[in-house]
């Protein structure tokens, strides 16, 4: 993401798709072990934009041989949250951050791997900023698109719309 500061040896030597990959499996372990259960990875980050995939496995398929709704909600809030938290960390100061709202639009069945889209960073750095600045608590909503490439191409399975709200410790 941003280049002020200079590469550890392992930002150097670990490809970013894999240095994302693991350091979301590391948040998730520590802090939500649900998310590590699904394995989600990151397949792109940007400053504007990240894709995190949540594979079709017995984890995280129901009866329909589907994505289960719960698998689903954890790719939307998995994909928001990992922008914010790659945002907060940047900054170097810490934060409190949470979901207090979440709408969802099922459209058709996710029977394959899943790739939740959240393409608000800039927003989303825009707030953090706003949150460090004021010290106040700042809610907004972001958009995460889920869509299963293998089967659908960049036809839409479920649309989410999640109310994320920031404070600076």
């Amino acid at each position: 993401m941003s280049q002020d500061r200079p590469k550890s040896v392992f930002e150097e030597w670990v490809p970013p798709k894999i240095r994302n990959t693991l350091l979301l499996k590391f948040f998730s372990f520590t802090q939500v072990p649900l998310l590590f259960f699904l394995r989600p990875s990151v397949e792109e980050l940007t400053e504007e934009r990240c894709v995190v995939k949540i594979p079709l496995t017995r984890r995280s398929k129901n009866h329909l041989n589907s994505l289960y709704f719960g698998a689903l909600a954890a790719g939307a809030d998995v994909s928001a949250g990992y922008l914010a938290l790659v945002c907060m960390r940047e900054q170097r100061k810490r934060y409190h951050f949470a979901f207090k709202d979440f709408k969802a639009s099922f459209l058709k069945r996710a029977e394959d791997d899943t790739f939740f889209t959240c393409e608000e960073g800039h927003k989303i750095a825009q707030k953090v900023e706003e949150a460090r600045r004021t010290g106040e608590r700042v809610n907004f909503p972001v958009q995460v698109t889920a869509t299963v490439p293998s089967l659908l191409g960049s036809e839409p399975v479920a649309t989410f719309e999640l109310t994320m709200s920031i404070k600076a410790k």
